[in-house]
């Protein structure tokens, strides 16, 4: 945000002369040349530099000649021995293929579902035919940059130029030989002489490519962003001066980068991004420079480099880089957007594109007549850079007299062939032949590049290295730089240790002081289980991490500083301090609280043994999330492994009980031998004394003939129990009941496991290694099906845009000719103005309230258009956020107001603005998006035919027909950026349009038409109020106001532009600045008042000259008289005032059908859903197939339910990242009253419940079927109620999940909330813990407000009630009656207390017990009753409720938009 300066005085713009000189003091390889020429601003000494929050101090040194000094430098270095590179660049027949065509139908649902199961087939008849030798590659493909030839040599410059997607940014990454992403590169590209093939192995760190996006880690420093970067490029001795050590090589560099960019009061600052506040967008751009340029790289690509910059420091930038080039001999390649003609002039060679083809290549002074000959008009009123893009764009061209488009070459392939044919060509053919014959026979250069790149590297290293260091250098400069990410990630530290924390006192809380006993036998077992699940399944979140950070590593790995190997080996070290401690807090707990065995050695085996496994899973879920390029494709497998690591873990089935055909599981899962390994340790030394309910009989309820203590007619039901024995021998009870040998803990279980982290270690470095995961921009669309609807009015577009072309065309002409076709601005009064008097701002910052905004006075009237301009960080987004009523915090004053009465609670919606960040629903169309926005903020009673025929006249005057049906996920930043206000256009604002830069990232064209269609709009009786960067002077001239903003938020001036900005001059010119008149006024008034590295004209401050002009006090007579001018009007009676434009059902039905088409064009995440449903379902009944009526096959049904509860926590994931994104869209929206966040919430809920239906029935099948449920007393009928179950489920875990998601700033902090809520409510529900069980302090609250609680209450008396029991022979527990009894006279009266049956009553020997006789003895002590099942069902439904209830709550009060 503009205005906002962080704590140093010194932020500003590039500063070329303190920087270079830092620049080349200690490097050898940064030397470089040419200084700012002092006459090129002349040394007038009324210059005077500024003191501000953005520049810094008053600089009194001494003025440095750069020239001189860089002379001196490269003597020093030449004298020391030490070699230059010098790399020309050659391209011959130079083109790119990409597979198939740019335009692709958009991904649906049903497309996800079919291609999900046909796709293998088709891959691996791929496979089949790619090993045949015979086959000839049959891929459909098309040229997106056709043959072209050309040479940039040593000490060179190039301007790539062309319209969007002309290929300037395929043209830039080829040449710096980066071709993933693109199925072929054809051509000869040499680099002094040495081949593409060979640069990419062995010198791929010398070609760099600087792309558009900042990318960079957001929690570290600019100063530690640079430190690594230089450590990892740190020349070796022989290529540093001599007694220059690489850490005062590194210290140089570094401060003379930070000076060079005017950065270094941004050290110490965190880079920052969208979630983490740190520099300015200005300064992380500048990040990005330092850190290419610390590769020392002597090719360099520069992609549009300059966006965000304001025109004087984009002038410093291309200074700099031009200077880099002269003095080092780099070779550079640059494409700029709006390239003014100062810019223009620094480069050796403009090269033009034109959709592909290289139209223009050669020197830049003669490119224009070029053109002119070639039949194109002469405009000189235009910049070169914008002429020569203009020429290839059939919507702007324009032809000189007496020559059309059928006389001169105007198509791609006439303009290609007309350049090949003529004397430039030919010219660049010679210079090419000579280069080859000269690379091939002397190879001077190319020796001297060996040499050199071969001293740069550490000792040690190889040659044919593309690294300076070597893995192990590397993967110690990548420990360093994790372990400070980590560590300054203060808020994942604090979460991450206060999550395992709280999780590690509520498992000992519910496991609390287990006794030694039979009582504490089984669930000793279960806290062992479910510590160990808790810690391992703790790095899943590992897997969406390896992710999001990929774009970091392939922009790191591309510049040569690491290979991805040692990045991972890296990440893997740097955590080991953070987990190793978080998992001892964790054990130490668990262990002590959970009374386990208390002595040294076996707390000690425990923690090794659980942080082994903790490791081994983090390994395993790294690497699923390296092999896989989405988060959707890797859940889908983590989720299909997940529920086998749990039910083939030994615990939950026995070995001896697993299927056949699928126990071989249990022997390739870690988690299996982890727990047993805990199992051993725990019960190898231990004696469990038999008592309680493991004594059969005994006495219990009425019966208490029976003796307290084991005797010999009573038997201990404990695994391992010796008959006549009181006691069982740990070792014996792991034996019998889970097969397990003690003296495996070491001797297998540890070294197997053990075994798994090495294996996974290595498999996520070959992983990353061998088959890297990084998604390239393809610049596809992606495009809706055709309708008859959309078919129609498409076609009406074409038509329409067809008449429209010539006379857009004369438009131009006229401007470029001078003549204003400007509204009469008088022509609107009727119409409401906009002023604002003593508007001052401050918002609160370490220290004190700071204030942006200083007493600013203006106005906008109807049928103008106003530029609000100024010097980087003087507040111009913020006076326009201000204004528009968008600021939530600070403090704002002044008056701020509509015909001179103060704003209306429905002012947010009677205007529009179009802001910065162009955040759109990803899904939809173009036309789609621009529809909403007419639907909703229209009035209600415009017909929807009206709605429609207005967007169309938008798209229209937008240009957007070709992308009407356009995703707009897939559309470019220009064409996005014309949607974004578009978006507002289509609500008629009837007060005023507010726009945010809506020019930058644009071309010169693109900003040309978007200012000209505001000129329409303005003369059509619109107020505008704009933003503007870069603006050229034919562009300036098109407003018709300007307020210009200084540092601190001062004006410095308001008032008229006048025909060819003659009114703005004359104030300048009067107060000590005349503009020249071959100078662009909107640069030159910006270098006047001092906003880039130019001292400022004269000895005055321009907010001081301000306040003393004569204009300002026209301005505030002006406001006066408007507010005057409009209390004689007679106001119009109002309607009541309304937040929102329509009723609130009307909003609903839009919304949902909205969310609807976006989740139907969210294959990814709806299908992943439905798959992990089907495959957890199917997963868990295989090992349960056709339950009978034994006690195993009754605890088998009871896990079978019991798998119910993890379907909140497969959902929750998935859906958080949905909601909080598209909160992102809403808060935009929500901002303009839109619509209310009642709907926005609603709207979200109804929107996933037909998939959560679907999910239900899929989950429901898999389960009731397979198990064979339905065999008590509810019979099948039984099992329709588990399916009313299971849905109300699923609506649960849809409702917490977004109400998780509104209560959370972010995704990253959401995903923390859902492992600690599943794992307690699923432990707290009465069954993972037995009610009887359950602490008095948990019993009265938690089990309680638990939702598990009476889902599982109403499944399991379902399902159980009824269901005759019947022990096999091995279920049975055995004993004999005294003699002389029968077994139903010893234990009868055990029988009728606890339950259960004898088999063998009459027997007197050999009594055969079984525990349960139906299954309403087991659900019946754990407070569960079948005639409570309607209730608990309702219950359960009031949970889902309030969950809806507190989202949309939340989503009124929370969206954490501090703005």
């Amino acid at each position: 945000m503009e205005g906002v300066h962080r704590s140093s005085p010194t932020a500003g713009s590039v500063n070329v002369e303190r920087a270079e000189n830092s620049f080349h003091e200690l490097s050898r390889q940064l030397t470089q040349g040419t200084a700012v020429d002092d006459e090129e601003h002349g040394a007038e000494d009324t210059r005077v530099r500024p003191k501000d929050l953005e520049k810094g101090a008053l600089d009194l040194e001494q003025p440095f000649d750069l020239r001189e000094y860089l002379t001196s430098s490269n003597d020093a270095n030449e004298s020391a021995g030490i070699k230059h590179k010098h790399v020309g660049v050659l391209w011959d027949d130079f083109h790119v293929d990409v597979v198939g065509s740019s335009d692709f139908k958009i991904h649906t649902f049903s497309d996800e579902a079919w291609q999900f199961w046909v796709a293998p087939f088709f891959k691996l008849r791929s496979i089949i035919l790619g090993l045949l030798p015979s086959r000839v590659k049959s891929d459909v493909t098309r040229t997106i940059l056709h043959k072209s030839s050309g040479l940039l040599e040593p000490g060179q410059m190039c301007l790539v130029l062309g319209t969007p997607g002309s290929g300037c940014t395929t043209f830039l990454k080829a040449i710096a030989n980066e071709r993933q992403g693109f199925y072929h590169v054809g051509g000869d590209v040499r680099y002094a002489g040495i081949d593409a093939q060979e640069m990419a192995k062995t010198y791929k760190g010398e070609l760099v490519y600087n792309a558009e996006d900042d990318i960079h880690i957001p929690t570290l420093t600019v100063g530690q962003t640079l430190n690594f970067a230089l450590s990892t490029k740190t020349p070796g001795p022989k290529g540093r001066l001599p007694g220059i050590s690489r850490s005062e090589f590194n210290a140089s560099v570094k401060g003379m980068l930070l000076k060079m960019l005017n950065i270094a009061h941004t050290e110490n600052t965190l880079v920052g991004d969208s979630f983490v506040r740190g520099v300015s967008g200005g300064e992380r751009k500048r990040v990005s420079i330092a850190e290419m340029m610390t590769t020392r790289a002597r090719v360099q690509c520069w992609d549009n480099s300059s966006r965000g910059l304001d025109a004087s420091t984009a002038l410093d930038f291309v200074r700099s880089l031009r200077i880099m080039t002269d003095v080092l001999g780099q070779t550079t390649f640059a494409t700029l957007y709006q390239a003014g003609e100062g810019i223009y002039d620094l480069f050796d060679k403009v090269m033009v594109l034109d959709q592909g083809r290289t139209v223009y290549f050669g020197p830049p002074d003669q490119a224009r007549a070029y053109f002119e000959r070639l039949g194109y008009r002469s405009l000189p009123r235009q910049s070169t850079a914008d002429y020569l893009t203009g020429c290839t764009d059939p919507n702007e061209r324009q032809f000189a007299p007496g020559v059309s488009e059928n006389d001169a070459p105007s198509t791609p392939e006439a303009l290609e062939a007309a350049f090949q044919n003529s004397d430039l060509a030919r010219d660049v053919a010679d210079d090419l032949s000579k280069y080859k014959l000269r690379m091939e026979t002397e190879k001077i250069e190319q020796d001297a590049f060996r040499a050199a790149v071969a001293d740069d590297k550490k000792k040690g290293v190889p040659i044919k290295s593309p690294y300076t260091l070597g893995l192990k250098d590397q993967v110690v400069a990548l420990t360093r730089r994790q372990f400070q990410k980590r560590l300054q990630d203060k808020f994942q530290i604090y979460t991450s240790y206060g999550f395992m924390t709280i999780l590690a006192l509520f498992i000992g809380g519910c496991y609390l002081n287990l006794p030694p006993t039979s009582a504490g036998a089984f669930t000793r077992g279960s806290v062992l289980f479910v510590a160990l699940l808790v810690s391992s399944f703790d790095a899943f979140v590992e897997m969406p991490a390896q992710m999001t950070g990929r774009p970091v590593i392939r922009k790191q790995t591309d510049y040569g500083f690491y290979r991805p190997a040692a990045y991972q080996i890296a990440n893997a070290l740097a955590d080991i301090p953070f987990s190793s401690t978080r998992i001892l807090i964790y054990d130490i707990i668990i262990y002590f609280m959970t009374h386990l065995d208390r002595s040294a050695g076996r707390f000690f085996t425990f923690h090794v043994i659980n942080y082994t496994a903790f490791l081994a899973m983090q390994g395993f879920f790294r690497t699923i999330g390296l092999f896989f390029s989405d988060f959707h494709s890797a859940y889908r497998v983590a989720v299909s492994i997940f529920p086998n690591l749990i039910l083939y873990a030994g615990y939950m089935v026995p070995i001896n009980q697993m299927k056949r055909w699928l126990f071989w599981i249990f022997y390739i899962n870690p988690v299996n031998y982890a727990w047993s390994a805990l199992m051993e340790n725990e019960f190898q030394r231990l004696t469990l004394a038999c008592d309680g309910a493991y004594v059969v009989p005994r006495n219990t309820g009425n019966a208490a003939k029976y003796p307290a203590d084991l005797g010999p007619n009573q038997v201990c039901t404990l695994f391992g129990a010796s008959p006549g024995s009181a006691t069982v021998s740990g070792r014996d009870y792991i034996k019998a009941g889970y097969g397990l040998d003690a003296d495996d803990l070491w001797r297998r279980n540890f070294i197997v496991l053990v075994g798994f982290l090495v294996f996974f270690s290595i498999t996520q470095t070959v992983v990353i290694e061998i088959f890297p995961q990084f998604v390239g921009g393809g610049g596809a669309g992606f495009f809706a099906k055709d309708t008859p609807e959309t078919k129609k009015l498409n076609a009406e577009l074409i038509t329409r845009k067809i008449q429209k072309a010539e006379d857009e065309k004369q438009e131009k002409i006229r401007a470029i000719d001078g003549i204003k076709t400007k509204g009469n601005k008088n022509a609107f009064t009727d119409r409401k103005a906009f002023t604002w008097e003593r508007v001052n701002y401050h918002v609160p910052v370490t220290g004190g309230p700071l204030q942006l905004l200083n007493n600013v006075y203006g106005y906008v009237k109807p049928g103008t258009l106003t530029a609000l301009m100024g010097a980087s960080g003087a507040g111009k987004t913020t006076c326009l956020d201000v204004l528009a009523q968008r600021k939530n915090i600070g403090v704002v004053s002044g008056d701020i107001l509509i015909d001179g009465r103060a704003l209306d609670a429905d002012f947010a919606r009677e205007t529009a603005y179009a802001e910065q960040m162009d955040v759109h629903e990803g899904t939809a169309t173009v036309r789609e998006a621009m529809r909403f926005s007419a639907y909703l903020r229209q009035p209600f009673h415009v017909l929807k035919e009206e709605k429609d025929a207005y967007v169309e006249d938008m798209l229209e005057l937008l240009e957007l027909q070709d992308l009407s049906e356009a995703m707009v996920c897939s559309l470019g930043v220009e064409a996005r950026k014309r949607l974004t206000i578009g978006v507002e256009l289509a609500s008629k604002p009837e007060l005023l349009l507010f726009l945010d830069e809506p020019t930058s990232g644009l071309d010169a064209q693109s900003a040309w038409n978007l200012v000209r269609f505001l000129r329409k709009l303005a003369d059509s009786g619109q107020a505008i109020l704009c933003t503007i960067h870069q603006p050229s002077s034919l562009l300036f001239e098109s407003f018709d106001r300007l307020l210009l903003l200084g540092k601190g938020g001062n004006t410095i001036y308001f008032g008229d532009i006048g025909n060819d900005s003659d009114v703005m001059r004359e104030y300048f010119a009067r107060n000590g600045a005349p503009c020249p008149q071959n100078v662009n006024p909107a640069e030159y008034m910006l270098e006047a008042i001092g906003a880039g590295i130019t001292p400022r004209i004269g000895d005055r401050d321009w907010k001081d000259i301000w306040l003393d002009s004569p204009e300002c006090a026209r301005t505030k007579t002006e406001i006066e008289e408007i507010k005057r001018e409009a209390s004689t009007r007679s106001q119009s009676v109002t309607t009541k005032q309304s937040m929102y434009a329509t009723p609130i059902w009307y909003q609903l039905r839009v919304v949902v059908q909205r969310n609807t088409i976006s989740l139907w064009r969210s294959p990814a995440y709806v299908f992943t859903r439905l798959f992990s449903h089907l495959i957890v379902s199917l997963f868990v009944s295989l090992p349960f197939l056709q339950l009978g009526n034994s006690v195993r096959d009754l605890q088998y049904r009871i896990f079978g339910i019991f798998w119910v509860i993890v379907l909140p926590g497969l959902i929750i994931p998935q859906l958080e990242p949905i909601f909080i994104t598209n909160r992102l869209t809403f808060i935009r929206e929500a901002s303009s009253r839109i619509y209310s966040p009642y709907v926005f919430a609603t709207g979200q809920l109804l929107g996933e419940i037909p998939y959560s239906i679907i999910c239900a029935v899929i989950y429901w099948v898999l389960m009731v079927y397979p198990m064979h449920f339905g065999q008590g007393s509810t019979g099948k009928s039984g099992t329709g109620f588990q399916f009313l179950v299971i849905l109300i489920t699923e609506l649960y875990a849809v409702a917490l999940g977004q109400l998780i998601a509104s209560i959370t700033p972010s995704i990253q902090i959401a995903a923390l909330f859902t492992s600690p809520i599943q794992i307690i409510l699923s432990n707290m529900c009465g069954v993972t813990i037995p009610y009887p069980s359950l602490g008095k302090f948990w019993r009265p609250w938690l089990y309680q407000l638990d939702p598990f609680t009476r889902m599982l209450a109403a499944m399991l008396s379902t399902e159980l009630t009824g269901l005759k029991i019947t022990c096999k022979p091995e279920e049975f527990a055995l004993f004999n009656p005294p003699s002389s009894q029968t077994c139903a006279a010893w234990a009868s009266d055990f029988v009728n207390a606890a339950g259960g049956y004898l088999d063998n009553p009459n027997d007197s020997a050999g009594c055969r017990y079984c525990q349960y006789k139906v299954g309403d003895e087991f659900f019946l002590p754990l407070n569960i009753r079948f005639s409570n099942r309607w209730r608990d069902v309702g219950i359960f439904f009031c949970f889902f409720v309030f969950n809806f209830i507190a989202t949309i709550i939340a989503s009124r009060y929370l969206r954490f938009a501090r703005r």
